[in-house]
């Protein structure tokens, strides 16, 4: 029987709402899985009842940014350490957030002896085999062969660790059914990093899931954040079974405040209904709807800090101004999308500019991942050069980039990933570093 922590999307040095105590937050919840695993692993007696984790399984993006901050980096580092003295093997992929082309951080933390790397040769944990598959670019998808080496013979069980978004759950652009046709290990689970919403679903008999984020990466994850904890065994014939359960973290409190603003209620009923709420060192946030006054965000966020609150932020879903047009000709307001997907179509853009439109107006897609998914898009049409003939912003040519888009499909790691997504970089430059530091 094999016990693992599965968790993911850990996201350290994130500085969210430019708040160093939101980005101490996420340290904080890395350490207190960290410590999750040290006190089972110490506590455990290794029978049938007991919790006794193995090892703690990482799915990727443990950095929001691929130059994290030296104390981001001292505290991962100290994690990592405790868990290497409790005799906790980190078992971990890169994600989209922090891989770069050449030498990874993970990379450093093997060097190190705090870390295993996971790939196409199969790591033994128990009677366990676990390998890991990077985040891949959409591009690069297509030249993957997900050729993974054997499982030695006495191995109960197998497992993939993946970053990326995998069918059957929201947003996906993988496709998890072909990964498993294709794939020269008949997988008994996939442990999966980077949608922040945990879920678990079978596919083709095997059991496919997501951890979820450590934190509230943004105001769309109202549930309580965790991890999972998945045992692999054999059933009463010998097979190989699957059980994943979840387990809560403890992190900063957010109040999620949803207003509906009636015909002449304004500022003093939001306010009314921000201090209806136990706010002390949270994160308020604000939600207004309906047809009331117009809102001034600052009057909102200072009664919240009034209230004891961390920090608070505050979104107005109505018009601005709150006024209907009357004189707008030649828009038919009965299906105002119809009307800007034919003047997309007038402006004949390229792929890419299409795809760039799609993204930002998808109602299914939160603002805050707008960003990213834009970078993505603009990753991928890099690594496709299909931005070949545009110069820079200084108007010099474009590096070429050949040899170091190369990817190894071999071992699942990929070496070419999307640009920086971290759009909050107001951190002090003199504290970041990079691989070339240390390797």
């Amino acid at each position: 029987m094999t016990r693992v922590i599965h968790t993911g999307d850990t996201h350290v040095g994130y500085r969210q709402y430019h708040s160093p105590e939101r980005r101490q937050d996420f340290l904080d919840a890395f350490e207190a899985v960290v410590d999750d695993a040290v006190e089972q692993r110490s506590t455990g007696s290794r029978t049938e009842s007991d919790d006794a984790v193995d090892a703690l399984v990482h799915a990727g993006d443990l950095f929001h940014d691929r130059r994290p901050d030296l104390p981001d980096l001292l505290g991962v580092l100290s994690a990592l350490r405790r868990l290497d003295a409790a005799d906790v093997p980190f078992l971990a992929i890169v994600g989209n957030h922090e891989a770069t082309r050449g030498s990874q951080w993970l990379d450093l933390f093997e060097n190190l002896g705090l870390a295993t790397r996971l790939g196409a040769e199969p790591t033994v944990v128990g009677d366990t085999a676990f390998y890991g598959l990077d985040h891949v670019p959409r591009s690069r998808r297509d030249d993957l062969d997900y050729d993974f080496a054997s499982p030695p013979d006495d191995v109960g069980a197998t497992a993939l660790v993946a970053h990326g978004l995998f069918t059957p759950f929201a947003h996906a652009d993988w496709d998890t059914e072909e990964l498993l046709d294709a794939a020269s290990v008949d997988f008994d689970a996939v442990l999966l990093g980077d949608n922040h919403v945990p879920d678990t679903a079978q596919v083709e008999g095997t059991w496919v899931t997501y951890c979820g984020s450590t934190e509230r990466a943004s105001a769309d994850e109202r549930d309580a954040r965790g991890y999972n904890l998945v045992e692999f065994g054999p059933d009463a014939s010998g097979d190989a079974t699957v059980d994943i359960r979840r387990r809560s973290l403890d992190t900063r409190p957010f109040a999620f405040v949803d207003v509906e603003l009636a015909e002449g209620e304004g500022v003093e009923r939001v306010r009314e209904r921000v201090r209806e709420h136990d706010l002390s060192d949270a994160v308020a946030v604000v939600t207004i709807t309906g047809d009331g006054d117009p809102v001034t965000p600052a009057a909102i966020e200072d009664a919240a800090v009034e209230a004891g609150a961390l920090l608070a932020r505050v979104t107005d879903h109505r018009a601005v101004g709150g006024d209907t047009v009357d004189d707008v000709p030649a828009v038919d307001f009965a299906d105002p999308d119809a009307a800007v997907r034919e003047r997309v179509r007038e402006m004949d853009l390229s792929s890419l500019g299409r795809r760039l439109d799609e993204t930002v107006r998808d109602d299914a897609v939160a603002d805050s991942n707008v960003r990213e998914r834009v970078a993505s898009a603009v990753g991928d049409a890099v690594a496709d050069d299909a931005l070949d003939g545009l110069s820079t912003v200084d108007g010099g040519d474009a590096e070429d980039s050949d040899d170091a888009d190369k990817q190894s499909v071999d071992d699942g790691r990929a070496t070419d990933t999307e640009p920086e997504t971290d759009v909050e970089a107001d951190t002090d430059a003199d504290e970041q570093v990079s691989m070339e530091d240390y390797l």
